[in-house]
């Protein structure tokens, strides 16, 4: 079983989840000045000739992992190595509603019965901040700021664009664990501390509403853990 990390970045650099991830035995890819980071992903994928148990981890550039290394690793590989599992990541949602913000309700009592996992944002160790979305468990979409699979997931499913999408860098997540879940496979967050060195305003970009149109129009929603079992 090989250990891969695909991460797309906008130049080479000093990164250090690269350091980390190595320390932990992945083979790192920088995917540098990509277009697309649907066609990123694709296009490296096709190259690694992945065999089904080869363990993957889909990130972004900017995070740091908080967790003992040892811990790390036994997350991911039992986790992955339950059946039918499809990705783990650290934050989802139990219900993708039809506007297909994974998030939405996050200030409301309520969203503690559907969101799940959680993520520290902050420029630095000393200034982060925790954002609790509710218990790790089984989800039906995850964000992309950290996902991980097996070979056999990712060989199993569309990494490309889909036409409808016009925007380059949003909506991927969505898409990727969409399809796992559709495809009967089970997504779980997992009680990963991660710092996200970035406040994660998508919502405010142009091309992330452009994608999440086209993917509200596109798919079957709404979709739950109880309506997909």
């Amino acid at each position: 079983m090989r250990k891969i990390a695909l991460i797309p970045t906008r130049e080479e650099a000093d990164l250090p989840i690269v350091s980390y991830l190595e320390d932990c035995g992945f083979e790192v890819h920088l995917l540098v000045g990509q277009a697309s980071i649907f066609s990123a992903y694709k296009e490296k994928v096709n190259t690694l000739n992945l065999m089904k148990d080869d363990l993957v981890v889909l990130c972004h550039d900017d995070i740091r992992i908080l967790a003992d290394k040892s811990i790390f690793l036994n997350l991911l590989e039992t986790s992955l190595n339950k059946p039918n599992t499809g990705f783990v990541g650290v934050a989802g949602t139990r219900i993708l509603n039809a506007d297909g913000v994974w998030w939405n309700g996050i200030q409301t009592p309520e969203s503690r019965g559907w969101l799940s996992g959680a993520v520290y944002h902050g420029k630095g160790i000393d200034k982060m901040q925790l954002t609790y979305f509710g218990p790790v468990s089984q989800v039906v979409v995850l964000d992309g700021v950290f996902l991980a699979a097996k070979g056999a997931t990712l060989n199993s499913i569309q990494l490309g664009k889909p036409k409808p999408f016009a925007g380059a860098w949003d909506f991927y997540d969505i898409w990727y664990t969409y399809q796992t879940n559709k495809r009967g496979l089970n997504n779980y967050t997992l009680p990963i501390p991660i710092l996200h060195e970035s406040v994660g305003e998508v919502a405010g970009r142009e091309s992330w509403h452009v994608n999440r149109k086209a993917f509200i129009a596109n798919a079957t929603l709404p979709i739950s853990i109880k309506s997909h079992n």
